[in-house]
């Protein structure tokens, strides 16, 4: 390394570190391993001063990002690395381990929209992504700062995770392809063959616990505490970092404007955090000048978040999470629930909840009109729809719905609604395949009674 790009890197780091949410004194490296506030125990957060990063003006940013968007320059084809300059400057381009995530389709659902009576609606479809989830955002600058503390001498030999399914999926994806062992811890019995497959076929190391989500990541925590293993949870700031950058996606989307709505599914609140973040540094920028509100959406079965909004979040709640069909967002002791907190307040934010039949009726909405949802995606959805109905989000406003995994995970969940033998769902969509006789007068009489001749 030059002592030119050495004394950059230097520079970077004095200006992008962890700090305390709570705003006890002092800086902290993003290349050591800590995950909370040596003080009082609170999470951390990437903080970015920003006087130099306003020597580049709005317009300048904005023509930059532009320019590097799904092109093939590495590592800025990459939605996340394209935005570097706003994530990990500091980092090293051959530590960069990027599979060009990111840069996912806006999708205009307009039929969807027309049927609920909201025009201007999108679906951010992040679960077009390398693992099939919006989780690649953060474990593409997890792993590539681990990557370049490992070349730095770091204790570090190892990366490890509790997960529900698709951050185990992306962290194993990542530690692959970087050479980095990576362990993975998962609630036996609640994670889809589909999610359980992807760390597994990655050569993960994969220990499936006799517990729930909430089990798992109390044993993570006291694993990680070894320097040796460091945790990819994202309780670990440096997530927050790369899922922040789905909010700057979609205003570059929409031409630098901004959505009036944005709904996300939530569990352990990482990324209503995330998109937060991204939004605040837009506006300290000068590139937007408003706030999108955000909406948080719950499975009424797994519910923590929805419960200490009703009470004006005097207190944390949590709750046992009980089984539900969002099995990623099933978490009852959500980790990032301050800077959650934080998201919903400064953006005039709303938390709301579905049951079950409600996102399942949802996603298979939505399934008729071309997509094809996760359940969780279904959680974002039948939330959207209790807003419309209470007249909460207007018919002139522009809406996003951020699905956060493709439906091609969780296939027992559609086939599950389509035989009707979900518990708890009433079926109401449900379109089974029929078996007939191949016969060409049987299949026509079929054909004729479905298409109402």
């Amino acid at each position: 390394m030059s002592s030119a790009v050495a004394s950059k890197l230097d520079t970077d780091k004095q200006t992008t570190y962890f700090r305390c949410i709570a705003g006890c004194p002092g800086h902290h490296s993003i290349y050591d391993v800590i995950y909370t506030c040596p003080s009082c125990g609170s999470l951390l957060e990437v903080h970015h001063e920003r006087e130099p990063l306003k020597k580049r003006s709005a317009a300048e940013w904005k023509q930059l990002f532009e320019s590097r968007a799904s092109t093939s320059t590495w590592p800025y084809g990459s939605g996340v690395w394209g935005l570097r300059e706003w994530v990990v400057p500091s980092l090293a381009d051959e530590n960069v381990v990027s599979m060009f995530e990111g840069n996912t389709n806006l999708f205009w659902a307009e039929r969807l929209g027309q049927q609920l009576g909201v025009p201007d609606l999108w679906v951010k479809l992040c679960g077009n992504s390398h693992t099939g989830s919006f989780k690649d955002l953060g474990m593409t600058v997890l792993v590539s700062v681990v990557k370049q503390m490992m070349a730095q001498g770091s204790p570090v030999k190892a990366v490890a995770c509790a997960s529900t399914g698709d951050t185990s999926a992306a962290l194993a994806a990542y530690a692959a392809y970087a050479g980095i062992p990576a362990v993975i811890f998962l609630p036996a019995g609640k994670v889809s063959t589909a999610q359980l497959i992807q760390p597994v076929a990655n050569g993960a190391h994969v220990l499936a616990l006799d517990t729930d989500f909430d089990g798992c990541m109390k044993i993570v925590q006291e694993v990680t505490q070894d320097n040796s293993i460091y945790l990819a949870n994202s309780m670990n700031s440096l997530r927050i970092e790369g899922q922040k950058t789905v909010g700057i996606e979609i205003i570059r989307q929409f031409d630098w404007q901004v959505p009036d709505w944005i709904i996300i599914p939530v569990g352990n609140l990482g990324n209503i955090s995330a998109l937060y973040t991204g939004f605040k540094l837009m506006m300290d920028l000068g590139l937007i000048f408003r706030m999108p509100r955000l909406v948080a959406a719950q499975a009424a079965r797994a519910n923590p978040f929805y419960e200490s909004f009703k009470l004006g979040f005097k207190e944390k709640i949590s709750v046992t999470a009980q089984d539900t069909l969002a099995n990623a967002i099933r978490i009852g002791d959500p980790v990032s629930y301050d800077k959650a907190v934080k998201a919903i307040v400064e953006t005039d934010g709303i938390v709301e909840q579905a049951t079950e039949n409600e996102l399942a009726a949802a996603a298979a909405h939505a399934d008729l009109t071309g997509m094809f949802t996760c359940p969780h995606t279904g959680v974002a959805l039948a939330v959207l729809t209790k807003l419309i109905n209470r007249g909460v989000i207007k018919s002139s406003d522009k809406t996003v719905v951020i699905s956060t995994a493709h439906g091609l995970k969780f296939t027992d969940f559609k086939v599950g609604y389509h035989e009707s033998t979900l518990e708890e769902v009433t079926s109401q969509y449900a379109n089974p395949a029929i078996n007939l006789p191949a016969d060409a007068a049987t299949v026509k009489a079929e054909i004729e009674k479905r298409l109402g001749h």
